[in-house]
């Protein structure tokens, strides 16, 4: 008995036969990677390449803020708005002499939803001053998530 592995007293095999248990675990594998779902959704928008003013001009722009706060409300300059309301507010302010600053602030714990929702009116509107604030809030977050990981 070649095929057993063992001798050929008869006597059973000693150990185990592991061929079945890989096949298992790559067919578990391969079932896994397949249901992974892919990440597709993404808001492209087209940020200004920054420019300083020149030295000579010294007009400030006003600056409107939108929020979006832990409770998933959008806010405009500190004022409840939907997104009709927004887009409405983003036109006007894409028809005044000098457009304004468009500065964007999500909360952390802001919906991912809510905020993807926003910067497509914004990018609806064709506000061309636009600009994220707030950033230095999300280092401090991305660290306490990859607190517990090894470097």
């Amino acid at each position: 008995m070649a095929m057993s592995g063992g001798k050929d007293d008869g006597e059973p095999m000693g150990e185990m036969n592991t061929t079945p248990l890989i096949d298992v675990m790559l067919v578990l594998l391969i079932m896994f990677i397949i249901t992974i779902p892919v990440a597709t959704h993404a808001v492209n928008i087209d940020l200004p390449s920054p420019n300083p003013p020149p030295p000579d001009t010294q007009v400030k722009p006003d600056k409107n803020k939108v929020t979006i706060t832990p409770t998933n409300q959008i806010l405009w300059n500190g004022n409840v708005v939907d997104e009709h309301q927004l887009a409405g507010l983003l036109i006007e302010t894409k028809h005044m002499a000098l457009e304004p600053e468009l500065q964007f602030q999500p909360d952390p714990q802001a919906g991912y939803e809510i905020t993807a929702h926003a910067l497509n009116v914004i990018k609806a509107s064709g506000v061309t001053k636009f600009g994220f604030v707030g950033n230095e809030q999300f280092v401090s977050f991305g660290k306490a998530a990859n607190a517990g990981k090894a470097e």
